[in-house]
């Protein structure tokens, strides 16, 4: 795509076979990029200036970037060791890891979780903040290097263990200093959070999902994710998660609680009420999960709905097909419904309900003027889209990142054909290994499970 490598520099009118718009795919359309924006789309007939470059794209597709709802950056070196594991793996993996994580390795693994990212169809992710010991800087340097927009979170956690770590007073500076520091980054957006709610006092819950209201910002939470979690919630402070929130008020239109897969029916209708956000996290909930949630009901009911990864793993595509087999699995199948959302819903949840969950409506996840220039073009002319019927739902059961030839945000070319441009992926790889071995090395991470092949050698054994 080296035709796109210069479009941050001048007006392109992009010319594409068919371009994904909120109300479906239209034929014959384009869409004028400008300093970094949607200036204008409509029928590629009514565009005339014969001045304004022209990138045609015959047999490709133009659409909006995914949003990534729930992810977290720094966690890429431990991905691979939490196949198998039983639900609470933060506490035996993540905080173990992070904890021992310096500057370079924090550098580091968000490149690499950046880039897989954009790989994925990806143009946005929602962070939702790290345990490391590093100022979150370093995260929001490296993901706008990369030019992936990130709505970054600084965790506003006062309890440790039961134990008090910090008072309001410094939570509430924390809060108010990372909501003030990001007006001259185009690509980093400010958000709060509290790890789980039982991370934090009734007052620092109440402050920073205030304080997250007042500056319209989200304020995420993992929320009713799994039986300890609500067990543990319910046994130190007498409510479920979400229902604490709402006993105190700290329930609005500012949460993006992640997963939100164990709800009673007074809780979904809290959440609707509410006018809160769920990230829905398909992958989450089958690798570690107790169940799945009731996305597709929400969204019927008004609640907004976004899609993310968890930081499982950055591929767009397999999050919408696994958004749509999970609620056919855990939900309409029963009920003989055999549309399950209808394949548009899960794609509208990954873009435009994405875009509504981390509180970037209107500017990302959408092909409309105003909007970011945040693109992905995708080839068509491949085996999975011919014969081609019903774009949309082959989007969702079809589609995969190796036809994603260009992603560009805010107007700028970010990859080529999957690799980066203006930087050295190679050199990244050799050192997120070189990297990665040392810090997983010496973290004192507790696995439950036995890798694959330990696996097999055990029954192997005990089947001789």
């Amino acid at each position: 795509m080296h035709e796109l490598r210069s479009m941050h520099k001048q007006p392109v009118l992009l010319l594409p076979e068919w371009a994904l718009l909120p109300d479906g795919p239209h034929e014959k359309w384009a869409v004028l990029v400008e300093q970094g924006r949607i200036a204008a789309t409509g029928p590629a007939a009514q565009f005339t200036d014969s001045e304004t470059v022209r990138v045609t794209l015959p047999r490709r597709l133009l659409m909006p970037g995914f949003i990534d709802a729930h992810h977290h950056l720094t966690q890429s070196f431990g991905k691979a060791l939490v196949f198998g594991e039983p639900s609470e793996i933060f506490k035996r993996v993540w905080v173990p890891m992070e904890q021992y994580m310096d500057a370079e390795a924090i550098e580091t693994a968000t490149r690499l979780a950046a880039w897989e990212s954009l790989r994925g169809g990806f143009t946005t992710v929602a962070d939702a903040g790290t345990r490391a010991s590093v100022d979150v800087d370093a995260i929001a340097h490296v993901t706008s290097e990369v030019g992936l927009r990130c709505v970054l979170s600084v965790i506003c956690n006062d309890l440790q263990g039961g134990a008090p770590t910090a008072t309001r007073e410094q939570i509430v500076t924390l809060a108010q200093r990372h909501l003030s520091r990001w007006h001259e980054d185009e690509l980093t957006h400010p958000s709060l959070a509290i790890s789980i709610p039982e991370a934090a006092t009734d007052e620092v819950l109440v402050a920073v999902s205030a304080l997250a209201r007042e500056a319209r910002v989200p304020f995420q939470t993992h929320l009713n994710e799994h039986l300890a979690a609500v067990e543990r919630s319910l046994v130190a402070t007498g409510w479920r998660p979400l229902q604490r929130l709402a006993h105190l008020g700290a329930l609005g239109p500012e949460l993006l609680a992640a997963h939100a897969t164990l709800l009673t029916s007074d809780e979904i209708m809290l959440l609707r009420d509410s006018g809160g956000a769920i990230s829905y996290n398909p992958v989450a909930s089958a690798w570690k999960g107790n169940a799945v949630a009731p996305a597709l009901l929400l969204s019927e009911l008004g609640v907004r709905v976004g899609l993310g990864t968890d930081g499982t793993r950055s591929d767009a595509f397999r999050l919408v097909d696994a958004a749509e087999t999970a609620q056919r699995l855990a939900y309409t199948m029963a009920a003989g419904d055999s549309s399950s959302g209808g394949g548009w819903r899960w794609l509208d949840q990954g873009l435009r309900g994405g875009a509504d969950a981390v509180g970037l409506r209107g500017k990302v996840g959408e092909i409309t003027p105003g909007a970011f220039a945040d693109l992905l073009v995708v080839k068509l002319d491949t085996p999975e889209f011919v014969p081609s019927w019903d774009l949309e739902w082959e989007l969702v059961r079809l589609a995969n990142r190796d036809q994603i030839e260009a992603v560009i945000v805010q107007g700028r070319l970010r990859l080529d054909r999957g690799q980066p441009v203006g930087w050295d992926g190679d050199t990244l790889l050799r050192k997120a290994r070189e990297i990665s071995a040392r810090i997983i090395s010496a973290a004192p991470i507790q696995r439950v499970d036995p890798s694959a092949g330990e696996h097999r050698a055990r029954w192997k054994a005990q089947h001789a």
